[in-house]
């Protein structure tokens, strides 16, 4: 049940000064609601009920009857719409009895030589004036939509308070009936729930297709001709001739700091407009429902109602000059200004709109992260410029990354196809190269750097990857997994420090070893990226080195190998050069016979006269570094790593050891001055204890 208005002199009501004064107990109500047969409710716009009769719908009330009286016994209702009667339409005094009241009547009123009063006096003229508001209604009056069968009329006019009813203000007990001054429990509904009040205030928003006004669609030019109030996004769109005397918003694109600030600028003055005249028009370039950010917000804003009439949209020209079909590649529409935002992380196809100045193509450069070359490697990807579409002058062209704010100059009918875009590594590699060069600007520390003072950190950071990567144990946590990755990073910043450094002399920069070492997998793996045929790790080797040494120019298959390297990964890789070119045992049987070999000899050497000094010390060297040798061999055949394996030996020993010192320290023991066998004692108990856990796999 709708909550019903506060009577005259109760409350402010909704009556004020000026043509839209509404009288107190008039309800606005929602646009189109019917209120019985034949009558139509006006929109809540102005908050006024403009209730007209389409129809007599019964003839008139014969005089004399009383309408009120055949319903006197039934109490009043209260109602929130007014229903006054028509002049001459209500019923004729009734005769006065005793104890009756006097209640004067329209014809009493005549009668009298006093005016009168019809509905609308005593206030401003409101739409409708001159014709009754409600006619009467009559008895058993068919159902509203949906509804139950309506009261009688006398009912329906009982329902409105007695005086509006012409009804006694007592009943036929002498009780005093709810009157002009005595609404029981009224209030108007502004709480939570009330409808909120229709809108009257009207954009409409029209596109004006990509090019020329021979490209505005007829829908758009009937509303630029009955809309008397144009606004036009830019007056520099060449469909803008259309729109003869329309004002345009290019002020804000002059005086705004931000582009969100003109767009936010377009949709408060545009809504402050229609509520001023009404209903105003705003003509965009292309179609108001594509890329257009003006539109956006002044959709969102309540205080208008927004009509959008499409046009012809520039993306239409576009994939037509592209030889694009939009569904079939994926393409994303992103506008040049948020680029760096709504194009992070998209590996494309993409298409870039209102690309209208060098600083928007220069964001678009050092967002896009591209400067390292195509997503599957080879030259960086050209970018299609688009200008003018439709238009005389148009041009389609391909312009590179490096040059891409610089090789054109833009206007406002620019866009950009991206046919493909680096992988957000990139993106992470480009800002983490961008910090490099920053730090190598501002901190004096990394100022004083060059390559030769760089070398012991690469070297510290190299061992500290490689304990990283011991620390990973047969079942590693979290946190061996976050050490590998700090100490993984730590080594990339050593890479990135010594481009960095080079780039400054002009010799290369990060793209270039990136780019060099991309091209120089490619070319040693023909059996994955060409025809060449390898089933087995040693024929992938063999291939490695040949190409390898063609690459090189070189003349021995031993060239090229630094003697810097730590003596176990140089002794290996000597061996495995030799192998690669057939030296080599075919299995581990020669390797592990020569073992046995070397060390009688060690033992023959050490057993010599002289074999503390002189050469013959120099003797037991040699050969040592000959059972050295066949060891690293021998672990070659065996699959294993010689610098991994030596490497977890000592770390199980030093494990061990630091067990022995608190078990002698538990019982007291000093180990300075312990007997051998009780030092072995301790030994042999830790090593029950099992074998520490150490890496498994090879590191270099």
């Amino acid at each position: 049940m709708r909550a019903p208005h506060t009577a005259a002199g109760q409350g402010p009501g909704r009556s004020g000064p000026g043509p839209h004064r509404v009288g107190p107990g008039l309800r606005g109500r929602g646009p189109g609601q019917l209120d019985g047969p034949g009558q139509r409710v006006a929109g809540r716009g102005s908050g006024l009920s403009d209730l007209r009769p389409d129809r007599q719908l019964r003839p008139r009330v014969r005089p004399g009857r009383d309408l009120a009286g055949r319903e006197r016994a039934q109490p009043a209702r209260p109602d929130p719409v007014r229903l006054p009667h028509h002049p001459g339409h209500g019923p004729q005094p009734p005769a006065r009895g005793p104890g009756r009241p006097r209640h004067q009547g329209p014809a009493r009123a005549a009668e009298s030589g006093q005016p009168q009063r019809l509905p609308g006096q005593g206030r401003a003229r409101l739409p409708g004036d001159g014709q009754p508001p409600l006619r009467p209604l009559p008895e058993g009056r068919p159902p509203a939509r949906g509804g139950a069968p309506q009261r009688s009329l006398g009912a329906h006019l009982e329902r409105q308070g007695p005086h509006r009813a012409r009804i006694p203000r007592r009943d036929g007990r002498g009780r005093r009936r709810d009157g002009r001054h005595r609404r029981r429990g009224r209030r108007r509904d502004h709480g939570r729930g009330a409808a909120r009040p229709a809108v009257s205030a009207r954009v409409v928003v029209v596109g004006l297709g990509p090019a020329g006004p021979e490209l505005v669609s007829g829908a758009a030019r009937q509303a630029i001709e009955r809309v008397a109030h144009r606004w036009v996004r830019t007056s520099r769109h060449p469909a803008a001739v259309a729109m003869p005397g329309a004002a345009s918003f290019d002020h804000l694109y002059d005086s705004a700091e931000r582009l969100e600030d003109v767009y936010a600028g377009i949709a408060d003055a545009l809504a402050r407009a229609a509520a001023v005249h009404g209903e105003v028009l705003y003509a965009v370039p292309g179609s108001p429902v594509v890329a257009e950010r003006s539109v956006e917000i002044l959709r969102a804003d309540r205080r208008v109602e927004v009509e959008l009439v499409p046009g012809l949209s520039f993306l239409d020209l576009a994939w037509a000059r592209l030889g694009v079909d939009p569904v079939a590649a994926g393409v994303r529409l992103v506008d040049a200004a948020s680029f760096a935002v709504d194009g992070a992380g998209e590996r494309g196809p993409l298409l870039v709109a209102q690309c209208w100045s060098r600083p928007l193509l220069s964001g678009i450069k050092l967002a896009a992260d591209d400067g390292d070359g195509a997503p599957g490697g080879g030259a960086r990807p050209a970018v299609t410029v688009l200008q003018r579409l439709g238009l005389p002058d148009e041009a389609v062209f391909d312009v590179a990354w490096d040059e891409l704010d610089r090789s054109f100059e833009p206007d406002h009918l620019s866009s950009l196809w991206i046919p493909a875009l680096a992988p957000p590594v990139a993106r992470e590699l480009a800002r983490f190269a961008e910090l490099v060069r920053t730090l190598r600007q501002r901190c004096p520390w990394d100022r004083e750097q060059t390559h030769l003072s760089l070398t012991r950190h690469l070297l510290e950071e190299t061992y500290e990857v490689l304990e990283a990567i011991e620390g990973l144990g047969p079942a590693p946590g979290p946190s061996a997994w976050a050490h590998l990755e700090e100490e993984l990073g730590d080594l990339l910043f050593q890479v990135v420090f010594h481009a960095t450094l080079a780039a400054e002399e002009g010799q290369f920069g990060l793209a270039d070893v990136a780019r060099g070492v991309h091209d120089k997998l490619v070319h040693r793996h023909p059996h994955v990226f060409g025809a060449v045929d390898a089933a087995t790790s040693g024929q992938v080797m063999a291939n490695w080195e040949r190409i390898k040494q063609a690459e090189k120019g070189r003349s021995s298959i031993m060239d090229g190998i630094p003697g810097e390297l730590p003596s176990l990964l140089y002794a290996h890789k000597v061996q495995r050069k030799a192998a690669s070119v057939g030296f080599d045992w075919p299995d581990a049987a020669g390797p592990e016979a020569k073992v046995q070999e070397e060390l009688a000899e060690v033992r023959d050497a050490a057993a010599a006269p002289g074999a503390g000094a002189g050469p013959g010390r120099e003797a037991v060297t040699a050969e040592v570094g000959d059972l050295l040798f066949a060891v690293v061999n021998l672990a070659r055949h065996l699959g294993v790593d010689p610098e991994a394996a030596l490497r977890g030996a000592t770390a199980t020993f030093r494990q061990r050891f630091g067990a022995v010192e608190g078990l002698a320290r538990d019982r007291g023991i000093e180990l300075d001055g312990a007997r051998i066998e009780t030092v072995d004692a301790l030994w042999e108990e830790v090593k029950a204890r099992g074998r520490p856990p150490g890496p498994s796999r090879p590191l270099l």
